[in-house]
C-alpha cells in the first residue's frame, strides 16, 4: 500500500474558500465581515488580514476560513469566544472530529454541517481532507444540530 503523506500535510495552510459555496452561505447569513482573510482570498468588502483577526472585535456576522495549520485551535477557540459576546461566526473548517480543539469549541456551537463529499478549492482539485461548515451564535448553546 502506498501512502502519500504529502496530502495531509500542513505545507499549505490557506485555502480559499470555493466562490459557491460562500456564496450560498452569504446568502443565509449576510455577512458583515470575513474574520481573516488576505487581499487575494477575502470574500467580504470588509476583512480582516491574517492574524489582525486574532487581536480585534469581529462584526456580525463573521465569516471564517482560518489556517488549516497547527494555529487552528486557536482560530477556533476565538470564534466560539465571539459568539459568547454575541457575534454570529460561520467558520469552513476541516472536519476534525479527533482533535481537542474539535471537541473543546465545535462541539458547543448551534449548528455543525458536515459537507458531502470533498470541496474544490480551487484549479488543483479536491481538498485531501474533509469539510465542515460550523455556527455559533450567543443563544446556540447546546443542544446542537447537525446535518
Amino acid at each position: 500500500m502506498t501512502f502519500n503523506r504529502h496530502l495531509f500535510s500542513s505545507a499549505r495552510l490557506n485555502w480559499a474558500t470555493p466562490r459557491a459555496t460562500f456564496e450560498a452561505l452569504d446568502a443565509e447569513f449576510h455577512f458583515a465581515m470575513d474574520a481573516c482573510a488576505e487581499n487575494w482570498n477575502a470574500k467580504c468588502s470588509t476583512f480582516l488580514h491574517g492574524a489582525q483577526g486574532l487581536t480585534m472585535d469581529w462584526a456580525s456576522p463573521a465569516f471564517l476560513n482560518p489556517p488549516y495549520g497547527r494555529a487552528i485551535s486557536t482560530w477556533v477557540r476565538l470564534a466560539y469566544e465571539q459568539a459568547r459576546l454575541g457575534v454570529t461566526v460561520v467558520a469552513l473548517l476541516p472536519s476534525r472530529t479527533d482533535t481537542r480543539w474539535w471537541h473543546d469549541y465545535v462541539m458547543l456551537a448551534k449548528e455543525i454541517r458536515f459537507i458531502r463529499g470533498r470541496l474544490h478549492f480551487d484549479e488543483r482539485g479536491p481538498a485531501p481532507f474533509p469539510s465542515v461548515i460550523v455556527v455559533w451564535e450567543e443563544q446556540g448553546w447546546g443542544p446542537w444540530t447537525c446535518r
